[in-house]
């Protein structure tokens, strides 16, 4: 396994995400961070703290959301049900950041788009990634990106707070 980002750049990453989140969304009301369950809620969650540090009156709200029952490769792989969608408002008119820590296919964002929606019709959706690794499946594109990391299919990209790591398989 090769380390391709240190916890030191995580860190860096999560607070520039932070203040382009902030001048992204200046003029409107607070958005909303929802975290993909399970490897984007830790993220959203240290983009929230992020946020806090930069302005600590900013009243951006941070929650979860479980896509596994929206996959539509439900049938080809196992549905994890440990956990579980924490939304902390009606999101009917908000604007979303939607957050994961690796963007490859765009199946899983899918996904999480159509949860969403159990909690209301959001006025706009913004997606934050850690890492884009290309090989999109579906017309999905990031609004927010830590970084973009060429790698080949089949590789295994490993993400957490001490860093990003490639497995070449």
């Amino acid at each position: 396994m090769v380390e391709v980002f240190s916890a030191q750049d995580v860190v860096k990453s999560i607070t520039r995400i932070a203040h382009e989140i902030l001048e992204r969304n200046a003029d409107g009301a607070a958005p909303v961070l929802i975290g993909v369950q399970s490897g984007g809620t830790w993220i959203a969650q240290a983009i929230k703290e992020a946020l806090d540090r930069i302005k600590s009156d900013n009243g951006i709200l941070c929650g979860a959301i479980d896509a596994g029952m929206h996959r539509d490769d439900i049938g080809m792989r196992p549905v994890l049900t440990a956990h579980s969608s924490s939304i902390p408002v009606d999101l009917s008119g908000a604007t979303v950041i939607l957050v994961d820590d690796v963007l490859f296919t765009g199946r899983t964002v899918r996904a999480a788009l159509e949860a969403l929606n159990e909690y209301g019709r959001p006025r706009c959706v913004q997606l934050a990634v850690l890492v884009d690794r290309g090989h999109r499946e579906l017309p999905i594109r990031p609004d927010f990106v830590g970084k973009n990391i060429p790698t080949k299919a089949t590789d295994e990209v490993s993400v957490s707070a001490d860093g990003v790591f490639v497995e070449a398989r």
